[in-house]
């Protein structure tokens, strides 16, 4: 029956607190920044009808202190102080899987699948040369078959993440097709 976070991601959390007020009765102010840094702190204005807010747009990986002060014009309520720490940035990919390989075809698969990114690309070309090749795939895909290869041919693959923010992360692994049956 305190002050706590839900919700947690690496750039926001949810606040929830005991409803101590009602809308007649006051505001709280939400004074919340990362810990030892007070010049960052930003402080925020709730209803008191209000018992929870979501804060966003936090940096990863770091502890936010957040105080809750009541301001009420009935009673005196303590502030409510937490500590939240967000998440660690997510990174994807993070792992790139090559599975299935046949003599023309095989499956790429990566992990994780975040929200935050909008859209994967795969990048294919037969190691050496520079004639690659690029699949799009969704952003809530995790895989995708690669089609229309060279039999017993090396091929480096690449799979690029494109975040929402524009941020782009790459990872590449090599893929083998297997030699073609004799006499087709």
């Amino acid at each position: 029956n305190r002050l706590h976070a839900t919700d947690v991601t690496s750039s926001s959390f949810r606040l929830v607190w005991p409803q101590l007020l009602s809308q007649d009765s006051g505001f709280y102010s939400l004074e919340y920044g990362p810990e030892g840094d007070p010049a960052a702190s930003r402080a925020l204005q709730v209803p008191g009808a209000q018992s929870s807010l979501v804060l966003s747009q936090l940096a990863p990986g770091t502890t936010y202190e957040v105080a809750l002060i009541p301001e009420s014009n009935v009673h005196y309520f303590p502030p409510q102080r937490t500590r939240v720490t967000t998440l660690p940035e997510e990174i994807s990919p993070v792992q790139v899987l090559i599975s299935d390989s046949g003599p023309c075809s095989f499956q790429v698969s990566w992990a994780p699948v975040l929200d935050s990114v909008a859209t994967y690309q795969v990048l294919y070309g037969p190691l050496p040369g520079n004639s690659a090749k690029l699949l799009q795939v969704d952003g809530s895909h995790n895989s995708t078959l690669v089609e229309h290869l060279a039999p017993n041919t090396t091929y480096l693959v690449t799979v690029t993440a494109i975040y929402r923010s524009g941020k782009e992360k790459s990872l590449s692994a090599k893929a083998c097709t297997l030699e073609g049956e004799r006499g087709q």
